[in-house]
C-alpha cells in the first residue's frame, strides 16, 4: 500500500468512530428487546426497526468508504469479519425498501455486532501504526 496522507487517515479514523457510534447505539437500542417480534408487535418497536435499518446501511456505506480510502488493505487484516457481507446489509437494506427480512436485520444486531465492534476497535486503536502515511 502506498503511503497516505495524515488527513486521510484522520479521514478514514473519522469514519470508524462513527461505525463504533452506530454499534454503540444498536447495542443499546436493543439491549432491552428479547426477540424479533418485540421490534414487529409495538409502534416503538417499528421506530426502533427503522432506526436500527438507518444505522445498519450506514455501517454499511462507511466500511465500503474505509476500504476504498485504504485501498483494500485495512479490511483484510480482520479476516473473521465478512467484510463483503456487512457491506453487502447497507445494499440489502437500501434498495430492499419494504422488502426487508426483519429476522436477518435482527440476527446481525444479536450476533454480529460484537465482533465488528471487536475489529472496528482493533483499527480505531492502532491505526495510525497500520497504515503507512507522511505527515
Amino acid at each position: 500500500m502506498e503511503s497516505m496522507s495524515l488527513q486521510q487517515v484522520q479521514v478514514v479514523e473519522e469514519l470508524l468512530k462513527q461505525i463504533q457510534q452506530a454499534i454503540a447505539n444498536l447495542e443499546d437500542w436493543n439491549a432491552q428487546l428479547s426477540s424479533v417480534d418485540d421490534l414487529l408487535m409495538s409502534p416503538d418497536g417499528m421506530k426502533t426497526l427503522a432506526a436500527d435499518c438507518m444505522l445498519l446501511e450506514a455501517i454499511g456505506e462507511s466500511v465500503k468508504k474505509v476500504d476504498v480510502k485504504t485501498s483494500g488493505c485495512l479490511l483484510p487484516l480482520r479476516p473473521e469479519i465478512p467484510w463483503k457481507q456487512v457491506m453487502g446489509m447497507r445494499n440489502h437494506i437500501a434498495h430492499g425498501y419494504f422488502d426487508i427480512n426483519t429476522d436477518l436485520v435482527w440476527d446481525a444486531i444479536q450476533n454480529d455486532l460484537r465482533p465488528l465492534k471487536a475489529a472496528i476497535d482493533y483499527f480505531v486503536e492502532d491505526l495510525y501504526s497500520i497504515l503507512p502515511f507522511e505527515e
